[in-house]
This record gives C-alpha cells, structure tokens and sequence, in this order.
C-alpha cells in the first residue's frame, strides 16, 4: 500500500491543467470503482496512478536496449573503432543534396 501512496504524493506536486476524459463501458466503470475501493483511491486517482505505471513500464521497454556480453562487446568495439571511409557515391549524394534541399 505505501508504494501506491508515494505515487500518487508524486502526482499532486505538478500543477494539474490538463485534462483527460475517457469513455469506458458501464461494466469497466464498475470494475474501476472497485479495484480503486479495495485500494482506498477514487476513481480518477486510481485510473491515473495505473495509467502512468503502464506508460512508464512501456516507453522503459520500448527505450532501452538489452544487449547480451557478446552483443556489448560488439557494440562497444564498433563505437570504438575509428570511422570508415565514406564512399565516393555517398559523398555525391550528399553534395547533390546540399545543392538542391539545403539553402545555403
């Protein structure tokens, strides 16, 4: 139960000027109002707290990159090693670019 009381401390220290609505089934509804009574929130309160988890739990997956030993060892050494030369064709295309997109 503390854990959720950090969250929603956490949540009232941002001045709250926006707004969300949502429409939700009468039976979803329902289903809120309790897990928010077995929790001692109220609905907004309880529907925000869990809202942000997911998102956060979702962007922290979608963000971050999971590499095994070898995969690090891998990434470290390309990071590492000294750039390559560019291709003759890249740097054309590149100067063709410049000339006809980028206004200098």
């Amino acid at each position: 139960m503390q854990a959720h009381n950090y969250a929603v401390i956490s949540l009232t220290k941002e001045r709250k000027s926006q707004r969300l609505v949502a429409r939700v089934s009468k039976t979803h509804k329902k289903l809120f109002q309790r897990a928010a009574a077995l929790e001692g929130r109220t609905v907004a309160t309880f529907v925000i707290a869990h809202a942000l988890e997911a998102a956060e739990q979702l962007i922290g997956k979608r963000e971050t990159i999971r590499l095994n030993a070898e995969q690090s060892r891998r990434f470290a050494e390309v990071l590492l090693a000294p750039p390559r030369a560019v291709p003759s064709a890249l740097r054309k295309a590149h100067s063709e670019y410049r000339k006809r997109v980028v206004k200098t």
